[in-house]
């Protein structure tokens, strides 16, 4: 098959051995697939990882051993846990020291015309959600692990921290929860598109001020951090998105002195973010800036990586 490989540089291959799937996995013929920022930070060394990098995507069941998911339309769960460990047991799979991350750790993933998942991470796709909207579920459900992890009422300030594509993502799920939301970035066009959304914005020049009960990190930099907890009021609550391969350094005075917590967050509930896209409470299509196919794949990185990027879809193959 056709795979886009990073072995320390980004480059097609035409001949990549097409996956063979184990027993109670899928064999997932790729329709689209989504560029991340954790996939951009995996180039810069990220997680060491070695092969097919890509762990958003939409495509169609060719091989289950469950024939009901066969010639279904998926999104899948990324991390692949082991099933059997002490965390497993307790419903934490996606903490398993054994598993396996798609296109991230052990595992190659979405920028290939086949992929292979277990079948329990797989998701069929509503008819009311188009293979462009599809692609958007991870990173969706990834927003939407924000309630999971905090409670959020209609009298919080919420500050959404980064303009990128995550960013206006989750700050349109806090936005679902109260209307005090406000997104801070540097891009006034990547602005306006959350301030289309009914959204309060904010130029990081302008935001020094500001300061939230809840701050969510999604500038995907080596200093979001520190300009979260600087956001944060006391007591209050940072919760952080960025995955960065870079090192950091960071003060901790002001978390212990104004008792800020901090809350790591991760892989969220693909359940949510479908419904969302299916009623269309949550809108994605503004944040699609360019469409390649898989022979350009590496222009398709080069693009996202770009300072006025946001989602970048390699379209892998049709339906």
């Amino acid at each position: 098959m056709k795979a886009l490989l990073f072995d320390g540089q980004t480059r097609l291959v035409e001949d990549y051995p097409r996956p063979q799937r184990a027993e109670g996995e899928a064999l997932v013929r790729v329709i689209k697939a989504g560029v991340c920022n954790t996939d951009l930070e995996i180039i810069n060394g990220y997680m060491e990882f070695r092969g097919v990098p890509g762990h958003e995507f939409v495509g169609v069941v060719e091989e289950a051993g469950d024939g009901r998911l066969v010639g279904q339309r998926v999104v899948g769960e990324i991390n692949c846990p082991c099933r059997r460990c002490e965390l497993c047991r307790a419903g934490k799979g996606r903490h398993c020291p054994e598993r396996t991350v798609l296109g991230i750790q052990g595992r190659d993933g979405a920028f290939a015309q086949y992929l292979a998942l277990p079948e329990a991470n797989l998701h069929v796709v509503p008819d009311e959600v188009s293979d462009d909207d599809a692609v958007f579920v991870e990173p969706l459900a990834a927003a939407f692990r924000i309630l999971e992890q905090v409670a959020v009422s209609d009298d919080d300030t919420a500050v959404v921290l980064g303009d990128g594509k995550l960013g206006l993502l989750a700050a349109q799920v806090m936005h679902t929860k109260t209307d005090r939301v406000v997104l801070v970035g540097k891009h006034e066009e990547k602005l306006g598109i959350a301030a289309e959304f009914g959204i309060e914005t904010c130029l990081g020049s302008q935001s020094r001020a500001i300061k939230a009960r809840i701050v969510v990190d999604c500038t995907g930099s080596r200093d979001g951090l520190q300009q979260a907890i600087d956001m944060a009021a006391p007591e209050g609550t940072v919760v952080i998105k960025s995955t960065v391969a870079e090192e950091s350094c960071l003060a901790v005075a002001p978390v212990v002195v104004d008792e800020i917590t901090l809350v790591g967050s991760r892989c969220g509930p693909f359940a949510p973010a479908l419904e969302a896209l299916r009623t269309g409470k949550v809108a994605v299509q503004p944040l699609i800036s360019a469409m390649f196919d898989l022979d350009s794949g590496a222009e398709a990185l080069a693009a996202a990586g770009r300072d006025d990027a946001l989602k970048v879809i390699i379209a892998v193959s049709s339906r």
